[in-house]
């Protein structure tokens, strides 16, 4: 599986765009190639086309609930203060470690720490009276 993950990514080298993050990259190469390989499995064991019904394929799209809600949160993280909305979206969006996010601030990590935990706290605060209220 590695070599055959590794062999796509050299292949498809030209759809890397700079600036993402290699290894979710990578980390999708293999789970649309073990994907693959289950099916494959499929159609060879079973002496034929298999039935897509029949196929154990784990559904890994969010359902329709949780886009909603991620929108909601979206919607609210926007409406932070500047330095709270830039910590989150640092940390929580673009997953950088607090270090790398004070680092690209220039600012202390306790900073950081305590800018995050204002902001869930008013997260929280909002998203419990929306729920409360509807």
């Amino acid at each position: 599986m590695a070599q055959a993950v590794c062999l796509k990514a050299l292949e498809k080298a030209d759809q890397y765009k700079p600036g993402t993050k290699l290894d979710r990259w990578l980390f999708t190469i293999a789970h649309n190639s073990w994907i693959n390989e289950l099916r494959k499995n499929a159609v060879r064991n079973s002496g034929g086309l298999a039935n897509v019904d029949e196929i154990e394929i784990p559904d890994t799209k969010p359902d329709p609930e949780s886009n909603i809600l991620a929108s909601e949160v979206l919607k609210e993280v926007m409406a932070l203060p500047e330095a709270q909305r830039v910590a989150v979206i640092l940390v929580y969006i673009e997953g950088y470690s607090y270090q790398e996010a004070a680092d690209t601030l220039d600012i202390p990590i306790g900073t950081v720490m305590s800018r995050l935990s204002a902001a869930r706290t008013k997260l929280a605060n909002k998203l419990n009276d929306e729920s409360q209220t509807a």
